[in-house]
């Protein structure tokens, strides 16, 4: 088991997460067997979250800290994968720790299904002092991503580990995304290698982490973008999962003002058939006044979740 952990690095991207980084990084340091190194890109931080982290590393060899000027999460995930040693690059946020045994298990798939890219467990939604398990697909093994992704899900970031020379050949995260970067390498990953899962939640992520990509929305400025990806010979599934994603990106621009971006999104993904309930969101949303929006959006969800509620 040693021998295989010993091919993990873990990666850590960091921007003013000064509260919760050391609770991120001793999670990973309590873990039995220990990863072969913890690298932490300080992403321009202003809090002295950098500052926590040097303290750490200068008591611990195997974390590295790599300060960078801001250029966002993909930027510095990209540059701690480049840096890494490892074999497999085991991903966590700043906000999320992980629970003992979450390197085990990753070890024990990587073992048990050795072809695939992309690793993957169970997870806790943490809100305070709520936690409920995440709602992934319950089964152990090499699932269907596209599939499975429609309904569930499969891969978020802090409970993921990927092969690292197929990262490296797919490019990494997009740069300058703000929202999806994580989805857009995720579609990558699944029409070129294998995902295997274990629903054993082992991860707790954060809700109202410090700075989730949703909650502080400008707009992009990025030479990527989903619709690249669309691809009208596939038979995977992907495209639908794409829709997914860029509609549920669209209302929250639309939400924050993006109206433009949102209908972008709404005109290029129309062709979706599993996501027409979002795609309206989307244009209703759109054709009422910005200051309204936010609103009618918590009204049109909470009146969906009593709905379902009742089995209507």
């Amino acid at each position: 088991m040693q021998r295989v952990a010993n091919k993990i690095s873990v990666v850590i991207p960091l921007y003013n997460k000064r509260e919760s980084i050391a609770h991120a990084i001793s999670s990973v340091v309590a873990q039995t067997p220990a990863p072969r190194e913890i690298i932490v890109v300080d992403d321009g931080s202003t809090d002295g979250s950098g500052e926590v982290v040097e303290a750490l590393a200068a008591e611990n060899p195997t974390i590295r800290i790599i300060h960078q000027s801001n250029k966002g999460v993909s930027a510095a995930r990209n540059r701690a994968i480049e840096a890494a040693t490892g074999e497999y690059i085991a991903l966590l946020d700043g906000d999320d720790t992980w629970r003992e045994g979450y390197i085990a298990e990753i070890c024990r798939l990587i073992t048990t299904y050795p072809d695939c890219g992309a690793y993957a467990t169970g997870f806790y939604v943490v809100d305070g002092s709520q936690r409920v398990v995440g709602d992934t697909p319950q089964c152990e093994g090499e699932v269907d991503f596209f599939a499975e992704a429609q309904r569930h899900y499969v891969l978020i970031p802090s409970a993921t580990t990927l092969n690292r020379s197929l990262v490296l050949r797919l490019g990494g995260f997009p740069e300058g995304m703000r929202m999806g970067e994580d989805q857009y390498l995720w579609v990558k990953i699944a029409r070129n290698a294998k995902v295997c899962i274990s629903p054993t939640p082992l991860v707790e992520y954060s809700r109202s982490g410090e700075n989730r990509s949703a909650a502080i929305y400008t707009p992009e400025e990025s030479a990527y973008s989903l619709d690249e990806l669309y691809d009208p010979s596939t038979k995977d599934g992907s495209n639908e999962y794409l829709a997914r994603v860029a509609l549920g990106k669209a209302l929250v621009q639309s939400v924050k003002g993006g109206t433009a971006e949102a209908r972008r999104a709404a005109e290029f993904f129309g062709y979706t058939r599993l996501h027409r309930r979002a795609l309206r969101k989307v244009r209703v949303l759109n054709a009422l006044p910005v200051s309204w929006r936010a609103t009618a959006l918590n009204i049109y969800n909470h009146l969906a979740w009593l709905i379902a509620r009742k089995g209507l």
